[in-house]
């Protein structure tokens, strides 16, 4: 006869595979004939914006544009000069490379970027781009909890308390940010925005009802020309925040935040005379996960004492330890120069691929972050410095996890003039999750013959023994065709736990 099962399926999301792919994109450009001809390239700087994804029968097809701006120094002029202009770009993956998935999340960035100077009045361009992709798949999570059996069956039944973190819910959502942000009263104001550098942290995330409300905040750095033909720069942080639909979600739910700019629009205010109100315009598409910790049972073995039992079982994998963490280490370094600072214009770090190597229980993190400085000489030409650095951090995490971050450098760098250069501070956080799944198997169908009885007449009434370092007392069970409540009571013990270690046990067969 077929037992009946208790079965349990829950609406769930699993990765179906990730990406990265890389191309290279070239353009040569005139410059426009409003712009001065170029007598020198200072810095190359790109923003990439992906403005379309789309997933079809398992190919990913995005599309995208790098915002090149180039500074240099024109010809016959004083000062700095910028020139921007689009390279547009389109990123396909192979057929069928992340099948059955219905949502795609995408980030790109150029690896390398380099404008050279054809003659003043045309640049070339290469682009490295580098785009990482990862898939998700619907997942529906289907197992037994119990099974249904009178008591005649003389059925035995193992269940399994089992920690899980369940991606159950993906939501997505385009939005515009607009606000003012102010240059301080110390400063001069701008005339022309030369360059500019946005980057955003989630700091609170929230679901209420069938909304998700998270919060953060946008940090701006400018240079800019002032109306006296010098250079200022400026940081500013623009706290924003956002509500988004996810309809049926647990208001307990864990939810992870990726934005990722498709635009940027920064001018300067025209009713301000001053020039000391810039325009800020960001063009943002959201994605969030969501995860559910659940406490689930599983039915994972099946016997009878009385009948003949077999049983189908199907593998489980799931996610039983999911951190989140941030790490910060703080660089000190000397940019040497060669030459008398006038004065700092502007400062970046920017990070690259972070690298985990494990060590049993520990994580060692590490990153390469170019630290690029333009300053004016003694004689007030603009030039800049760039020096690599290196920056680690290591933290223990459970040896079968799987260990993936990045690193950013979000805050404002602090630089200072000395004798032999450019000393530069500035903190780098490693956003890190960590992750480990878990094996189980789990009963999905059983039948009993319950035609015949169990022939145990061959079998030994009490066996002595004690429980063996890989068994347990169900193990000691089954194999003898008893029950771990006749055990206990042989033994006059109330529960499992009671039982010593290396104690012989008396082992009683159950009669029907």
């Amino acid at each position: 006869m077929e037992l009946e099962m208790k079965n349990v399926s829950l609406d769930t999301y699993e990765t179906g595979g990730e990406l990265t792919l890389t191309q290279e994109e070239t353009a040569e450009t005139i410059v426009p004939d409003y712009c001065p001809d170029i007598a020198r390239i200072i810095e190359t700087d790109g923003k990439v914006y992906l403005h379309s994804r789309e997933l079809r029968d398992g190919k990913a097809e995005l599309s995208g544009t790098v915002r090149v701006t180039v500074l240099y120094t024109p010809d016959g002029e004083s000062g700095v000069r910028t020139l921007e202009f689009a390279m547009p770009f389109t990123v396909e993956s192979d057929s069928r490379s992340l099948p059955n998935c219905q949502y795609l999340t995408a980030e790109a960035e150029p690896e390398f970027l380099e404008a050279r100077m054809l003659n003043p009045r045309k640049i070339f361009t290469h682009c490295k781009l580098v785009t990482h992709l990862t898939g998700y798949q619907r997942s529906p999570l289907h197992f037994c909890t119990d099974v249904e059996a009178d008591e005649r069956l003389c059925v035995e039944k193992r269940q399994e308390r089992q920690h899980a973190i369940l991606l159950t819910h993906i939501a997505e959502k385009d939005f515009t940010f607009t606000e003012e942000m102010n240059l301080s009263p110390g400063r001069e104001g701008a005339s022309e925005l030369l360059t500019s550098q946005v980057s955003s942290t989630v700091t609170e995330t929230k679901i209420v009802g069938n909304k998700l409300i998270f919060k953060g905040v946008f940090s701006i750095s400018l240079l800019y020309r002032t109306s006296s033909g010098s250079c200022g720069s400026t940081v500013s942080e623009l706290p924003f925040s956002q509500i988004m639909e996810v309809e049926g979600a647990q208001e307990g739910a864990l939810a992870s935040l990726q934005l990722q700019l498709t635009g940027t629009d920064l001018q300067i205010d025209g009713d301000d005379p001053e020039g000391r109100q810039i325009a800020v315009t960001l063009y943002l598409h959201a994605t969030a996960l969501l995860r559910e910790e659940q406490e689930l049972t599983l039915l994972n073995d099946l016997y009878s004492t009385a009948y003949d039992l077999t049983y189908d079982a199907v593998p489980l994998s799931l996610t039983s330890f999911r951190e989140t963490l941030t790490r910060r280490q703080t660089l000190r370094e000397v940019l040497e120069i060669g030459v008398v600072a006038e004065s700092i214009l502007a400062l970046s770090a920017v990070c690259g691929a972070v690298s985990v190597s494990r060590e049993g229980g520990t994580a060692v993190l590490r990153t390469g972050v170019t630290v690029r400085a333009m300053y004016l000489d003694e004689g007030g030409v603009p030039l800049v410095a760039e020096r690599s650095l290196d920056a680690s951090c290591q933290l223990e995490l459970p040896e079968d996890s799987r260990v993936t971050a990045r690193a950013v450098c979000t805050e404002e760098i602090q630089g200072t003039l000395g004798e032999r250069g450019i000393e530069v501070r500035f903190p780098v956080d490693f956003h890190i999750e960590a992750a480990a799944r878990t094996k189980k198997i789990c009963v999905s169908a059983a039948k009993l013959d319950t035609e015949t009885a169990k022939d145990t007449s061959g079998a030994p009434s009490l066996v002595l023994r004690c429980i063996g370092r890989q068994e347990s007392t169900w193990d000691l069970a089954k194999k003898y065709n008893t029950t771990i409540s006749a055990i206990l009571s042989a033994n006059q013990l109330e529960e499992e736990g009671d039982i010593p270690a290396d104690q012989m046990l008396l082992i009683p067969r159950k009669r029907a």
